[in-house]
Order: structure tokens, then C-alpha cells, then sequence
């Protein structure tokens, strides 16, 4: 089984670009970790299950044996220089399309071409709508004419892109009314971002925007990714469990537009019962395989209790590090083929059904649900 799912190139649905330069060992643990800091001193986020899994499956891609130590392993990755690593660890990770979230950039990364030629991948943009109503708060528009004017720009993007997303569950939390919020609704709450921005950058935090702003994507056509759950530490968990957003999920089936919902770790139980129950709900594991590591094949395991396969995705939701795109693939079809086989060993479903079933999880959902194009199907082995 995990031969099989080594020869399927995977969709990548959620992820983002990596650094285009060198890092230095205090850099390179900063992006290991969801904290803000490596931690007390004395101590590494190399010591992790995130740092162990690295230096288990990533040392081989540089040249180097499994388990490098970690100045080893940095000083390796120095040698070959960073536009060499990005090319190794994205062709190594077996992927054909990519859907990057272009929303974040705190500082210069790879764009969604760049990441696309060294994987060797189809690359799709992901609007983040909260970047989009912050572009256009900045741009001089009245609270009146805000609303307008954010749905002309998303309108805009949707002729290119193939997805949005909404980060409320950093912001405003995950209990989003199912209703369309009025548009004397909307210009009050932009009236309150543009005096807020009056002295300091635009930052949307009112549930009446997160859910305008769905609303905008929905009307666009795109299907919504909700971040959901594990994040950093701005992300405030108690608010970003996935059960609280079923009341606008419902309101979203009724529109016909998939939502699609990304980590969910701890509540990725949560997420599948969803997916179960609702029509237009998708799955994923997201940043938290490459996070849990060894662990990984229990969370994907436990995803899949209840989400129907059709509606499990695939995503890393790779960011900084071109690592992570190897350990979020590697890590997930190692997971999924352990999880196929051992049903297909126990009589639950036939080996053909477990190759089906990858087949879908790899690419296949996200192919469909995205409207993107399917590429040559592989050839199943022969028994």
C-alpha cells in the first residue's frame, strides 16, 4: 500500500511559499516551531516530535544519513545553499498541484510559479480574504462604499484563483452567524477598521467583516478554506473548534459552495463528524502531520473514523521551510497506507477499494472539488 501511494502525486490544497535564502540555526528553529520563541534556554525545538521526524526523513534528501545532528544537518543545508534545498525538498515530496495561500507574507518567499517549477507542479492561488478587505481599508475608500469595493476586488481574483480563505478563527473566533450580514451592517463595521486604521495598520477582527467576507467568496463562486484549530500562538483554540461554525456552514450548503476545513487538530474528530453530516464539508490534516511526527498515523487515523474518503483531502500547509512540504507528504502517505492496509488485512475493504480510496485522498477530492483539470490516472499493480 505505501508503494502504491508513493507512485500518486498528491494535490497539495492548503500551503504557502518557503524562504529563498539561507538560515542560520536561531532562524531555522523559529520556523520548527508554532511558539514564539525556541523555549527555555538549554533547550531546542529540534526536540520535538516535529524535530525528530526532520532529522529522521529529511537528512537522506541532502546527502546525508537519517538522524543527522542538527548542526550537521544545518551545515549541510548551508553548503548546498537555499535555492537547492527548496528544489530538492519539493521534488521530493511527489506533488502535482499546488493551491498557495498568498496572504501571509511577513517576509519575501517563493510565489505560487516559482513553488510550481521545482515541484514539478501545477500551481493555484488561494485568496485570503481578510488581506483583500485590509488592501482596500487602505485605499482610501469610505465605509459606504467599502463593501462595494472589497466584493469588486474579490470578484477580481476569483477570475484567476481557485479557492479563498478565512482566518476568523484567529481573529473574531469560529462562531460565525449563518446569516448574510445587511450592507448598513457591513459600513458599520468598516467604519470602525478605517478609524481603527486611522493609527495603525488595518486588522479585521469583527465577526460582521470575517462573515461578509465569506459571503463575498461564496458569491465569487470560490470554494472557502476555514483555518480551523493548531495555529500559532495568536490563534486562540478555545474559539477555534469547528463545530462552531455550523450554523454558517449549513448557510454555505445552501449556496452550494464547499467550505473546506484545514489542521482541525485537536478537533479533528470534531471536523470529521462534519464532513459526515454536512454535504459541502471537506477535511483535511494540515500542519499538524508534520507536527505530531512519529504520532501522525493515529491523528490521520482518527480523522478517518467518521469522514466519508470522498471528502478527505490532503494539504501541509507548508510555510518557510521547504521541509515541510517533504514531511507533510511523506508523513501523510505513510500514514494513510498504514491505516488502508491494515482494513484491507482485516477483511474491512479489498486492496482494490484501499487503492481506490488513496487514489481520491491523494488527488482526487481536491481535483474535483476545485474544478481543476484530472492528469493521466496510474495503472493499479497487479495482484
Amino acid at each position: 500500500m505505501l508503494e502504491w501511494l508513493e507512485s500518486l502525486p498528491l494535490a497539495d490544497h492548503h500551503c504557502h511559499g518557503v524562504l529563498d535564502r539561507d538560515l542560520d540555526r536561531p532562524a531555522f528553529e523559529a520556523l520548527l516551531t508554532e511558539a514564539e520563541t525556541g523555549g527555555p534556554p538549554g533547550t531546542s525545538p529540534f526536540d520535538s516530535q516535529v524535530g525528530f521526524a526532520l532529522r529522521r526523513w529529511c537528512p537522506p534528501v541532502l546527502g546525508l544519513d537519517a538522524h543527522a545532528e542538527p548542526d550537521d544537518y544545518l551545515a549541510r543545508r548551508a553548503e548546498l545553499g537555499a535555492a537547492e534545498v527548496n528544489r530538492r525538498f519539493l521534488e521530493a515530496a511527489g506533488l502535482d498541484v499546488l493551491c498557495v495561500d498568498t496572504g501571509y507574507t511577513p517576509s519575501a518567499i517563493l510565489d505560487p510559479p516559482e513553488l510550481g517549477r521545482l515541484a514539478g507542479a501545477e500551481a493555484y492561488e488561494i485568496v485570503r480574504l481578510e488581506r483583500v478587505a485590509e488592501d482596500a481599508a487602505s485605499s482610501g475608500v469610505s465605509a459606504e462604499g467599502f463593501a462595494d469595493e472589497v466584493r469588486a476586488r474579490v470578484a477580481e481574483r476569483a477570475a484567476t484563483a481557485v479557492g479563498a480563505k478565512s482566518i476568523a478563527a484567529y481573529r473574531a473566533g469560529l462562531e460565525l452567524s449563518g446569516e448574510r450580514p445587511r450592507d448598513a451592517e457591513v459600513a458599520a463595521a468598516a467604519g470602525r477598521l478605517l478609524r481603527a486604521a486611522a493609527t495603525s495598520a488595518p486588522r479585521v477582527c469583527d465577526e460582521v467583516l470575517h462573515r461578509f467576507l465569506v459571503w463575498c467568496a461564496v458569491d465569487a463562486g470560490l470554494p472557502v478554506q476555514f483555518h480551523v484549530g493548531l495555529g500559532d500562538v495568536d490563534a486562540d483554540l478555545r474559539r477555534g473548534d469547528p463545530l462552531l461554525l455550523i450554523e454558517l456552514l449549513r448557510a454555505m450548503d445552501a449556496a452550494g459552495t464547499p467550505a473546506m476545513l484545514l489542521h482541525n487538530y485537536p478537533f479533528h474528530r470534531h471536523a470529521g463528524y462534519l464532513a459526515q453530516v454536512l454535504p459541502n464539508v471537506y477535511v483535511d490534516a494540515g500542519l499538524a502531520t508534520h507536527n505530531l511526527g512519529h504520532r501522525a498515523p493515529a491523528l490521520i487515523a482518527e480523522l478517518l473514523e467518521l469522514a466519508p474518503f470522498g471528502k478527505v483531502l490532503y494539504s501541509s500547509d507548508a510555510f518557510g521551510l521547504a521541509e515541510f512540504y517533504h514531511l507533510g507528504a511523506l508523513l501523510f502517505r505513510r500514514g494513510l497506507a498504514g491505516m488502508l492496509a491494515g482494513g484491507a488485512d482485516d477483511g474491512a475493504w479489498t486492496p482494490a477499494d484501499a487503492r481506490r480510496v488513496a487514489a481520491l485522498v491523494a488527488s482526487g477530492n481536491a481535483r474535483r472539488i476545485y474544478g481543476l483539470r484530472a492528469r493521466a490516472t496510474l495503472a493499479a499493480p497487479q495482484e
